[in-house]
């Protein structure tokens, strides 16, 4: 059985390289610098950090993948990137939405004939339960942007495993449907993995395909993105980010799984989860996020969506501008994916993982920041040292970018 650790942490410095344009090495090491005495001191296993701006990147793998083995991490490692998967089932809905195969204002019931009565369960003050039937309509955008009323994850989850659910996508949607939902369809948020399955479900209706098999053809494929998927191999698994406990002030403790996402990881009890469920690397996930930083146009030059597409639905929210029933704000979401409510030059969107992996984009400066981890709990006591690192990467190319630029000759 594994046990805490002590160790010297072990620190690399890598330029990443995709298929296609490869980005210059920024030559710095801010983001090194910042994590350094965190993975000395054993808070940090290991990690792997990017940030980008226009063509320019400093890629930093340090630590470990597996502390006990004193296997250094790297760019290849597949790990599980969990809520990160919801933005990959926004793209597909967003290539059909494109193609003018469905309306993020349709009614899921035209898909999943299911839906076509909800009902809306209300909690007195006596402790009873009240159901009645739902009036708004329920439709694709409220699925994919957190305000259909849906839970966060079916009532038996754990007990079936986990995201990876032992359950098809298709069986996910007609359960949630026998289910009350918590509010009127459309009028609060509240965040559902339950909900981006519904979305991958239509998907699998409309295409007449797995939805797993759509995004791979679509998305995964043309990106070059070969080592993601649902069913890591055997091999990639024995290179896996393992996953650690956190708790700051003292060293991680290795764990064998989460609850959430249960082995075994890749056999055929498995099912695709469209909310959660995705395995990756921080190479192919570079590859996915650069694809929405340059507007739907991958770093190999493949374009996988239109640029008015990513602005509209993916890059901004899709959610109603405004209060919700209980007089909060919605907040901005798009299709799966944490975004603002109004664009501008300093608008990011992306999304995090319950493992804490996180990237976000700035598709009007060119930026990116990309952070890898496997830690449960959450505590980060190196956030602050990894913002100021941040602050230090993009601040350092604003201000050599035009130096770099100049080729003109003083006459």
């Amino acid at each position: 059985m594994k046990k805490l650790f002590g160790f010297l942490g072990l620190t690399a410095a890598i330029a990443g390289c995709c298929t296609g344009n490869c980005p210059k090495d920024s030559g710095t090491t801010f983001a090194r610098d910042a994590l350094q005495k965190y993975v000395d001191s054993g808070e940090l296993p290991g990690a792997v950090n990017v940030f980008y701006k226009d063509g320019v990147q400093e890629t930093c793998c340090i630590g470990y993948a597996d502390v006990d083995a004193k296997r250094p991490i790297t760019l290849d490692d597949v790990y599980m990137q969990c809520s990160q998967t919801k933005g990959f089932c926004g793209v597909t809905i967003a290539m059909l939405v494109e193609e003018g195969k469905i309306s993020l204002d349709d009614p899921v019931s035209r898909y999943l004939p299911e839906f076509n009565e909800l009902w809306v369960e209300t909690r007195n003050g006596d402790g009873t339960k009240t159901l009645t039937r739902a009036k708004n309509v329920l439709t694709v955008r409220m699925v994919m942007n957190h305000t259909g009323g849906f839970p966060f994850e079916l009532p038996n989850c754990i007990a079936m495993g986990g995201w990876s659910r032992r359950m098809p996508l298709r069986s996910v949607a007609a359960t949630a449907a026998s289910q009350p939902i918590a509010f009127e369809p459309g009028t609060k948020s509240q965040y559902s993995n339950v909900g981006i399955d519904i979305g991958a479900a239509i998907v699998e209706v409309v295409t007449g395909t797995r939805w797993e098999t759509f995004l791979k053809e679509r998305v995964l494929d043309p990106l070059d993105m070969k080592d993601t998927g649902f069913w890591p191999s055997d091999e990639q698994l024995a290179h896996k980010i393992e996953l650690y406990d956190v708790k700051g002030g003292e060293q991680a403790k290795w764990r064998s799984q989460a609850d959430w996402m249960q082995r075994p990881y890749n056999d055929d009890r498995v099912f695709s989860s469209a909310g959660a469920g995705l395995w990756t690397t921080a190479r192919d996930q570079l590859r996915f996020y650069k694809m929405l930083m340059n507007l739907g146009v991958g770093e190999n030059g493949v374009r996988v969506l239109k640029e008015d597409t990513v602005k509209a639905i993916l890059a901004t929210s899709t959610r109603p501008v405004g209060k919700t029933t209980d007089g909060k704000n919605f907040g901005g979401y798009s299709l799966g994916l944490n975004a603002p409510v109004k664009d501008s030059d300093d608008a990011w969107f992306g999304h995090g993982g319950a493992w804490k992996t996180n990237c976000s984009v700035n598709w009007h400066r060119k930026e990116l920041k990309l952070w890898v981890v496997q830690q449960c709990g959450d505590v980060r006591p190196w956030e602050k040292a990894r913002g100021e690192a941040s602050n230090k990467f993009f601040k350092y190319v604003a201000d050599t970018s035009g130096v770099d630029a100049y080729t003109g000759r003083l006459n």
